[in-house]
């Protein structure tokens, strides 16, 4: 009886024992792949990077100010400051006594052609009649030469002015572009002597710009031409533009004491507006080499950093890295890797949290 009842507990003790629990298998599912994105790991010259505040100024080759030729009254203006104008444009109608005095000089001028023209006729028909002499002719020939020079003087005047009827003439736009400066309105009354230094108006063309940056004293040996420069604004904190250094201007600013560096700019769209602040961030890659990974692909845990490799949908792996540097989006790192990996860029962090569960 005792055997027995021993033999029955060692039994049951038997079967009320747990079984072991197999390894759950990782996998990534069809859904989950469909989520990420994939970069390779890749080895090449390390960039630094330098910061300067900046501005976005017009394209100074392809600006134009427009000053009036002579004094009067502004009867009529059609532009306002930031409308967009074609070249021959007209932008204002003055109203002008300089020009009512060219326009009778051009009326008197035409009268006395006339009336050369008519004397040299009888002069010459005198002379062949025997009723004058030969310096009568001469005479009235230079007369008629006078007269010729004095119209055509004045005709060149009223073509330069661009008049368009008595007393009046029109400013037109010498370049296409848009109105970046407007020192005029409607009825005002200038003189040549008292017109503004900066003229009636500024054209620019903005299909190109320039963004002037403040380099320090300190930092001028960092920056030299053909320099890749990155750059946003306050308006567009998301976007980057892109450019090359392509003028050191080597005069130091005597106030800021900074040095001005130039980088040209195509701006589609128009986004960026003269006189906007910029950030500007001067590129310059180095000799040394360097894993090269997406700054995005970097995760960090428990004060360290990692990117997951990836092999095969049941095969990722968590590698520890050393951050060497960042420069934009692209992050140098040592450690476990090679270039050709691929690597996890993006919602790598579901990955990672189902890997340490």
């Amino acid at each position: 009886m005792l055997t027995l009842g021993l033999g029955a507990c060692s039994k049951s003790e038997s079967t009320t024992k747990e079984e072991p629990k197999t390894a759950k298998k990782f996998s990534l599912s069809d859904q989950t792949l469909k989520e990420l994105a994939f970069d390779t790991v890749r080895l090449e010259p390390m960039r630094s990077e330098q910061s300067f505040s900046g501005q976005v100024k017009t394209n100074g080759d392809k600006t134009a100010k427009v000053f009036p030729l002579v004094g009067g009254i502004v009867e009529k203006l059609n532009v306002e400051l930031g409308d967009h104008v074609t070249k021959g444009q007209v932008l204002a109608v003055v109203r002008s006594g300089e020009i009512a005095d060219v326009q009778n000089q051009n009326s008197t001028a035409g009268t006395d052609l006339a009336i050369a023209q008519k004397n040299l006729s009888v002069a010459e028909d005198q002379f062949k009649a025997g009723l004058a002499a030969e310096r009568d002719v001469v005479l009235a020939r230079e007369e008629l030469r006078k007269a010729q020079s004095n119209l055509g003087k004045t005709n060149k005047q009223l073509g330069i002015y661009g008049v368009s009827r008595d007393g009046h003439y029109t400013i037109k736009a010498p370049i296409s572009g848009f109105i970046t400066d407007k020192n005029v309105t409607q009825g005002m009354q200038y003189t040549n002597a008292n017109t503004d230094a900066d003229g009636f108006f500024t054209i620019a063309d903005l299909d190109q710009v320039w963004v002037l940056a403040n380099v320090f004293e300190s930092d001028i040996a960092n920056v030299k031409l053909g320099y890749q420069a990155d750059i946003t604004t306050l308006s567009y904190p998301d976007k980057h533009f892109h450019g090359v250094v392509d003028k050191v201007f080597n005069v130091l600013d005597p106030d800021s004491k900074a040095l001005k560096v130039r980088i040209r700019l195509p701006n589609p769209g128009y986004l960026l507006k003269p006189e906007m602040y910029a950030q500007v961030h001067i590129l310059n890659t180095e000799n040394q080499k360097e894993l090269a990974v997406p700054a995005n692909a970097v995760i960090f845990d428990k004060d360290q950093h990692f990117v997951l490799v990836y092999k095969s949908r049941t095969e990722v792996d968590t590698r520890p890295v050393k951050v060497v540097k960042t420069v934009g989006d692209v992050s140098y790192v040592s450690g476990n890797l090679k270039a050709g990996d691929i690597i996890v860029t993006k919602n790598q962090l579901l990955v990672y949290d189902e890997l340490n569960d």
